[in-house]
């Protein structure tokens, strides 16, 4: 296929030309990797500035959307590539084999660099999904820092640089400059834009910027890192977003609170306990979705009112196809048990929701990441349950609010009222300004 680049296109390719570090914002749908791969290209086959290049991305991704990619596009003729998937044989096998480009799951990175055996030669690497690297505890981030000083050229892509807040972004930026902008401890970028927020006398639990840190923030990294939102660059349709309340009954009520202020509740000769906040957090959600899972994985069902609601929704969607975003796997049984709906696991199952031959589909959040196109089959979007992840969230969106949607989309989220419902739904608002402000910081301003 030939490839006729957007203007923006063209710019985000010559900023990864341009700077040995580049932090690259994309928002989902924007060609991320195209873009890349043609910088890649033009750096090993016409400038010969690089001689091998590591693609850390998502299983997924890695297996499939790199490649689909390197073979569609005409101009990248003559790129070979080698998917580091599979046994420890397997692996092994593709490192050995000569490529251009070598494709890795996010998994296997510290396996790569300190099990394999093979020296770490690649003197450009690709991190699909930055923020994959935004906890400096985990292995991947330990073993990649190690061999950095190695790597002349760092490339880090992502649509949610800030899924969970500024306090992500010092990894990130570790990983890719080696601490020169946001300096080589955590404790001192800490210490220098964030403040102590809720805290049990010496413990403390969360932090919040200082007043002004934000700006700071962006102007420090603002020199290697570019940002577009597809809004800006793409004729996009209309996505309206919508809340469908749901009210529980007295006794419903009742169970929800029992547990939020207890942490245990008792029904149907079974107690329900949460162990912390976190757990607590789950229980509260599950039971604001209709349902909660025993110690022993058994299903206690409380409500049918979200059940209710999905019902009238797809009634009203006359016949045009509905997805389904579901959270437990209950909520997904009981989904199945009241309507007839098919899961969108598989190659087959894609092609055939874009084909407009699934009425009703359900998806789970962690299985809508990269590279998912299901904007051909259908334009309305219900969140059964909610998640806490704005990562998954904006994602699991972007499937079908993106470049080739043709009509409006419409995102419905199911809302238990007075539940924790509001405020994961609050939570994702505030994240999601987080982000915006970063991406409106650092956006390229490109004359259009």
């Amino acid at each position: 296929m030939q490839y006729h680049p957007h203007d923006y296109q063209t710019y985000a390719t010559n900023f990864i030309l341009e700077h040995p570090v580049a932090a690259v914002l994309l928002e989902m749908g924007l060609g991320k990797s195209v873009c890349t791969l043609t910088a890649i290209y033009e750096l090993m086959l016409n400038r010969f500035e690089v001689e091998s290049v590591l693609v850390i991305a998502p299983l997924r991704v890695a297996r499939d959307t790199w490649p689909a990619e390197i073979e569609k596009w005409d101009h990248l003729k003559g790129l070979t590539y080698s998917v580091v998937i599979g046994t420890e044989a397997e692996r092994i096998a593709a490192l050995n084999r000569p490529a251009h480009i070598y494709l890795i799951n996010r998994e296997n990175v510290d396996w790569l660099i300190s099990k394999s055996g093979i020296p770490f030669d690649f003197d450009m690497v690709v991190i699909d999904e930055l923020s994959s690297f935004k906890s400096y505890s985990a292995k991947r981030f330990k073993s990649l820092l190690k061999v950095r000083p190695k790597i002349k050229r760092m490339v880090g892509l992502t649509g949610t640089p800030s899924s969970n807040g500024l306090m992500d972004l010092w990894a990130e930026f570790r990983i890719l400059d080696m601490g020169q902008r946001l300096g080589r401890y955590i404790t001192n970028y800490r210490n220098m834009f964030f403040v102590p927020d809720k805290r049990n006398q010496q413990m403390i639990f969360s932090y919040k910027p200082k007043l002004g840190a934000e700006k700071l923030i962006y102007q420090l990294i603002s020199d290697i890192t570019i940002s577009m939102k597809s809004a800006d660059f793409l004729k996009m349709p209309e996505c309206v977003i919508n809340e469908v309340p749901v009210v529980l009954s007295e006794k419903e009520r009742s169970l929800y609170e029992e547990m939020r202020d207890e942490m245990v509740i008792s029904m149907e000769e079974e107690e329900i306990d949460a162990v912390n906040a976190a757990a607590l957090s789950g229980k509260l959600l599950q039971m604001a979705n209709g349902a909660v899972y025993t110690e022993d994985k058994e299903i206690v069902k409380i409500h049918d009112r979200k059940l209710e609601a999905l019902e009238d929704l797809i009634e009203g969607a006359n016949g045009k196809p509905v997805l389904i975003a579901y959270w437990y796997n209950h909520d997904l049984q009981r989904i199945k048990e009241r309507f007839k709906v098919r899961e969108i696991k598989t190659s087959q199952d894609i092609k055939d929701w874009n084909k407009g031959e699934i009425p009703v589909a359900v998806i789970h959040p962690a299985s809508a990441g990269h590279g998912l196109n299901l904007q051909s089959g259908g334009s309305t979007l219900v969140w059964f349950g909610l998640t806490w992840s704005l990562e998954l969230y904006q994602q699991t969106n972007a499937r079908l609010h993106r470049q080739g949607q043709t009509e409006t989309v419409v995102i419905h989220h199911i809302i238990a009222k007075d539940t924790i419902d509001e405020d994961v739904m609050k939570a994702l608002r505030r994240k999601e300004k987080t982000q915006s402000d970063l991406i409106d910081a650092v956006k390229a301003r490109l004359r259009r």
